[in-house]
């Protein structure tokens, strides 16, 4: 007990200290042994681990190569590529399969929004509540490939930090977290449980304190202002932490001249085409009547793009979310609904009956919508911009921790990226934002033994990349199944 708490207060302290240089030994710390809650999920133990015969899709968006041998050692990938099998390794037999870097989520939540009350015709009553998910959010994400993640906003700080160093610990089985601060929210927000910034000042205040407290990045939210906003972003900056948001009242222009380092859900929620908009107010409409005026080969999306590229803004793709609004296009995925409680499975089937029983003609926008924010995504990569994935998953049982990941690259190649972009997309991209990429994002030799063995073929058939069987993280392999076994019926209960 005394060796475990020396080692815990090291990591606070470690963990206070990152706000003054590099985040790297805070969000991948050296790794830990398996203790005996993370053991009955180990498939493959540390050590000297052969992995033959597998196709590598590599994350750096080339063609996959096939018929490799990635050897593992010490946490670390020793060599990729046709050579011989170490004497001694342990061999796995990969013939048919697929590795691929670990998967770096950047818009991963660890809590379960919920309506109390809510029936079929989805009503309920207020407040909304957000418990959070501590047991099965980070054993969902481990499971389906998700390596390293970042919350993207938080609800219970205090719970994600203790649950990132219970992980560091091997006290618990998850993923690396980059833990977000509490949501830099203005007024008149609908979550109860979400601090109401009073001014700039109390911005400021907010970051210096989560700082200290061992956060490592912060999220802007809808009701922010300017001024709060420009003052968070201040702060975070003179911490070397960056700033995303979801923003609403304040539009991408305005956030990407302040100096936010990212936008989240792609193009969605920008308002400055919004009609009656007003500065520092978020309008009912919440970027609608922007995503559908902004062709992607309008004027207005050609100025939004270069200015954001030439700033250095980074988006984070968060497809799986707003596929839930267009009619019959979330698949019901069987393995997903199998992992949550009854009553989010209700939920969720209430949400999903409703949408999809809406006539088509009354749901155009909602096509558009999905339409334009693919081909703007596009067009921001192509421009030369950082393109980040994550899927969001907040109240809605079709975007579940993990599986939403997984349906993210799937909808990226349906927007018009190759497999192999996709994947890149969802991983070294990740990896670069957080200044990660010399450790984790590629597989590579030299790099982080973080990786996801899939059964098939992605490249030929991108839902092949659901067929998630062990993921390694520091050169553990851990086991999928038992993992979502762990988990079956829990979701949205704890």
């Amino acid at each position: 007990m005394r060796r475990l708490l020396a080692i815990t207060t090291s990591l606070l302290t470690l963990a206070g200290a990152a706000v003054a240089g590099p985040l790297e030994p805070i969000l991948l710390p050296p790794p830990a042994a398996p203790g005996p809650a993370v053991l009955p999920y180990v498939k493959v133990p540390a050590g000297k681990v052969a992995l033959t015969h597998a196709r590598v899709i590599d994350g750096t968006g080339g063609p996959a190569s096939e018929d490799q041998t990635i050897v593992l050692d010490g946490g670390k990938i020793v060599s990729v590529g046709q050579g011989s099998v170490p004497v001694g390794a342990q061999v796995l037999d990969l013939k048919g399969y697929t590795v691929m870097p670990g998967l770096v989520g950047m818009h991963d939540h660890q809590y379960y929004i919920a309506r109390p009350n809510l029936d079929a015709a989805m009503h309920s009553e207020p407040p909304l509540v957000v418990p959070q998910m501590p047991f099965s959010s980070p054993r969902l994400y481990l499971a389906n490939g998700v390596t390293t993640l970042r919350t993207t906003g938080s609800v219970e700080p205090y719970t994600d930090l203790n649950v990132k160093r219970q992980i560091d610990l091997g006290a618990l089985p998850g993923p690396h977290m980059d833990v977000t601060g509490p949501y830099l929210e203005g007024p008149n927000s609908p979550f109860i449980q979400m601090h109401q910034l009073k001014d700039a000042d109390d911005a400021r205040r907010t970051v210096a304190y989560w700082a200290e407290q061992g956060v490592t990045s912060f999220k802007a939210y809808m009701n922010i202002t300017r001024a709060e906003l420009g003052a968070a972003i201040v702060e975070a900056h003179k911490r070397g932490l960056k700033v995303t948001g979801h923003l609403c009242a304040v539009t991408y222009p305005e956030a990407a001249a302040l100096g936010i380092d990212n936008l989240e859900h792609g193009f969605w929620v920008n308002t400055q085409l919004d009609p009656g908009k007003q500065p520092d107010l978020c309008p009912s409409t919440t970027g609608g009547p922007t995503l559908l005026a902004m062709d992607p080969a309008s004027p207005a999306a050609e100025a939004l793009i270069k200015d954001l590229v030439a700033r250095h803004v980074a988006i984070t793709s968060t497809l799986p979310v707003f596929e839930q609004s267009v009619p019959g296009h979330a698949p019901l995925w069987p393995k997903a609904m199998a992992v949550l409680s009854p009553e989010a499975r209700t939920d969720y089937l209430y949400a999903r009956n409703r949408t999809n029983t809406v006539p088509r003609e009354r749901m155009a926008g909602a096509f558009t919508s999905l339409k334009n924010d693919m081909g703007l995504e596009r067009k921001f990569v192509a421009a030369g911009g950082l393109l980040m994935a994550g899927p969001d998953p907040t109240g809605n049982g079709g975007v579940i921790p993990g599986f939403g990941d997984l349906r993210e690259v799937e909808l990226l190649v349906e927007a018009g990226f190759t497999p192999t972009e996709a994947v890149k997309i969802a991983t070294l991209n990740g990896a670069v934002y957080l200044g990660l990429d010399s450790r984790i994002g590629t597989v590579a030799a030299g790099k982080d033994a973080d990786l996801v063995i899939v059964k098939g073929d992605p490249t030929r058939a991108i839902t092949d990349i659901e067929n998630v069987e062990i993921v390694f993280k520091d050169g553990v392999g851990y086991d999928s199944a038992a993992l979502l076994r762990s988990v079956a019926g829990r979701y949205g209960q704890y």
